[in-house]
């Protein structure tokens, strides 16, 4: 018996929609990761992008537990000497653009390199309800379904 390995025509790559509303960071991060890779297919294959395209609604009511929301630290670099900046989560999501936290959480569960810098592009994130992406007619994900640790209500 050979070895499958799925070949990048072969694919087919579904929508997906998930609401991110009352949804704990970590674990929607590993949903997507998975989703994006597309290990939850039979014809996974490490070398194809054979993923789902997903998109993330309401981003900007996702929960940290713990003291995530004040204590988490984001850090980047200006290029110049001394340049070190920070924000803490709880700044990135009273901020312009909170869907950057979900953003950063899935990227960071996904292995490095070219690949999966392809695989990522297949994932839309928007702060509120609203979506340009009702054409693609998406297939809804209820996470809280799959565990009732996946969710928290304050």
């Amino acid at each position: 018996m050979k070895t499958f390995s799925a070949k990048p025509a072969e694919v087919e790559k579904k929508w997906v929609i998930i609401d991110a509303e009352n949804a704990v960071v970590g674990r929607l991060a590993a949903i997507v990761a998975r989703r994006l890779r597309g290990k939850h297919l039979p014809i996974f294959t490490p070398h194809v992008d054979c993923g789902d395209n997903v998109i993330i609604i309401n981003a900007d009511r996702i929960v940290l537990t713990g003291r995530k929301r004040q204590d988490k630290t984001y850090y980047w670099h200006t290029g110049h000497i001394g340049g070190i900046k920070q924000r803490t989560a709880r700044q990135i999501l009273e901020g312009k653009f909170p869907e950057r936290v979900v953003e950063k959480a899935v990227q960071r569960m996904m292995p490095e390199g070219p690949l999966a810098r392809r695989q990522l592009k297949n994932l839309r994130v928007y702060a509120g309800s609203e979506h340009p992406h009702e054409a693609q007619q998406p297939e809804k994900i209820d996470i809280s379904a799959m565990s009732a640790k996946n969710v928290r209500t304050a």
